[in-house]
């Protein structure tokens, strides 16, 4: 009954890809087959597509389809991209499985020039549907021990994220949500159109506002955060 195909997002995706201007260079952090690079190809034909990833199949897949791939883990490696060298950035459904969301950020805010855009998809802690199972004290499902997420996400919670870290560093341009369970796509598509934030995806556009200066790492220094977090310096 539930199509899981529209919590990929893939509508809200071509329709910010249509909404952020020009571009370039694209890079798809966590590419797998590629779908989401293959919609920016065809609102731009004359982009240059990079992906990190490091499955293997997906790699394949990837070079097969023209993607420049890179081959490295996003949650250790510095993107191998200069700064401010990359027109926009997609991180759709990949964050939930990272712990390094200040090392991850601080990369994309590194490579994304002042006026380059990242498009951000991720679950939603506070689905509807999220919520009726704590109300019946049952684990959320997109943060369950034995799965592979490890973090949990809502719309609030990555506005406050971003404006802590980095102040003023992203405007929010676009926000929609996709699916919406445990209703049928004749039911998810509306409700998730008119309740966004209580869909199962939150998805996000925003245009990067101001020059970035390490923001990210600072802030678990300077907040004293008591996690191990890889910070690409000594010690962290």
């Amino acid at each position: 009954m539930i199509d899981r195909s529209l919590n990929y997002g893939r509508s809200l995706i071509l329709k910010f890809l249509k909404s952020a201007g020009k571009y370039l260079t694209v890079l798809d952090i966590g590419a797998g087959h590629g779908d989401d690079l293959m919609l920016a190809k065809e609102v731009n034909p004359k982009a240059v597509l990079h992906a990190i990833e490091l499955h293997p199949e997906y790699v394949h897949q990837l070079a097969q389809k023209s993607v420049i791939v890179h081959p490295i883990n996003i949650e250790k490696d510095p993107f191998p991209f200069p700064d401010g060298s990359m027109d926009l950035i997609i991180a759709n459904q990949v964050l939930e499985h990272t712990k390094e969301v200040f090392w991850i950020f601080h990369e994309v805010s590194r490579t994304l020039p002042v006026g380059g855009h990242f498009i951000l998809g991720v679950p939603n802690l506070a689905a509807f549907h999220n919520r009726v199972l704590l109300a019946v004290g049952r684990q959320p499902s997109p943060i369950k021990t034995h799965s592979a997420h490890v973090r949990g996400f809502t719309k609030g919670d990555i506005l406050r994220f971003l404006e802590s870290c980095f102040p003023g560093g992203y405007k929010l341009r676009a926000f929609a949500g996709s699916n919406f369970y445990p209703f049928p796509a004749l039911i998810a598509r509306p409700a998730a159109w008119m309740f966004p934030t209580l869909a199962w995806g939150i998805f996000f556009l925003f245009e990067k506002r101001r020059e970035y200066k390490s923001e990210f790492l600072d802030f678990p220094v300077n907040e004293q955060l008591e996690t191990n977090f890889h910070l690409g310096r000594s010690g962290g």
